[in-house]
């Protein structure tokens, strides 16, 4: 994304829908699932609440990350390279994660269970284990270290400064945290029912679920290189922004639904 909104209802309702895309990350998805079922399974009452937790940590992070920029932004204009570096890493990151979820999706036995895989979260794996809840928002925090992250907090709270400086900053980063809660809260608690839910429904549902992280991601990959690669497509999408977040929402929300459907339809009546 080379610009935002210019308008401040225009860039608080595309900030919101970056925090709601943001929440459906590979990374965001897997943890969460680990999270949720790890604390389930032990029966801790906050189990089903570890998306929210998750993402309120996350969200600190983004907060202070505006916050910073907004005040630093007055003595410091970042470089050019840095737009087409972050831009080329997300293209990298986005292609690896499609690529290896379509692989869990591929190689998974016929009964088993496939979560939505995140590069961080692979690294990480041992971070599923965090048993209290604030440590399950420490590692929502750790999560938000990343470029992505960074960059997407850096460049709402550089737009905002032209609205009235850090106090806008932190609106945009509160507005984003709320997208982030809104979907990483849904799906903690969804997952929290397929737990208790037949083995089936929630085989089929993380098949659908994993296979929608990979379409997405791969998609978005190709349109940010094509952006970069061909001047007419990134003049042709200038503008577009809300469109193109509320498009990515749609195709995760959708995802979920068809997967209830398909598993619904798939398990027999008693």
């Amino acid at each position: 994304m080379h610009e935002l909104p210019t308008e401040w209802t225009a860039l608080c309702a595309l900030v919101f829908l970056l925090g709601l895309k943001h929440g459906f990350d590979a990374d965001h998805l897997a943890t969460i699932d680990g999270l949720t079922r790890f604390n389930t399974r032990k029966r801790r009452p906050f189990g089903r609440y570890c998306g929210a937790l998750f993402s309120l940590g996350h969200g600190v992070v983004v907060l202070l990350i505006a916050a910073g920029v907004g005040v630093a932004s007055k003595r410091w204009d970042a470089p050019e390279w840095v737009e087409a570096f972050g831009a080329w890493t997300s293209i990298a990151f986005l292609t690896l994660i499609g690529i290896v979820n379509l692989h869990a999706v591929l190689s998974a036995a016929p009964g088993e269970v496939v979560a939505p895989v995140g590069l961080k979260g692979r690294l990480l794996g041992r971070l599923h284990h965090a048993g209290r809840p604030l440590t399950v928002a420490l590692v929502g925090a750790l999560f938000a270290v990343s470029f992505d992250t960074i960059g997407q907090s850096a460049l709402f709270a550089l737009t905002a400064i032209q609205f009235g400086g850090v106090g806008h900053a932190l609106l945009l980063g509160l507005l984003f945290t709320f997208g982030m809660l809104v979907t990483d809260g849904i799906n903690g608690l969804w997952i929290s029912r397929l737990i208790a839910r037949a083995d089936q429904l929630a085989c089929i549902a993380s098949r659908v679920m994993s296979l929608a992280v990979s379409a997405v991601s791969l998609l978005v990959a190709a349109f940010g290189a094509a952006k970069l690669a061909m001047p007419a497509i990134d003049a042709w999408s200038e503008g577009k922004e809300l469109v193109f977040g509320a498009t990515v929402i749609l195709l995760i929300g959708a995802s979920f639904v068809m997967s209830r459907a398909f598993a619904h339809r798939a398990t027999p009546s008693a």
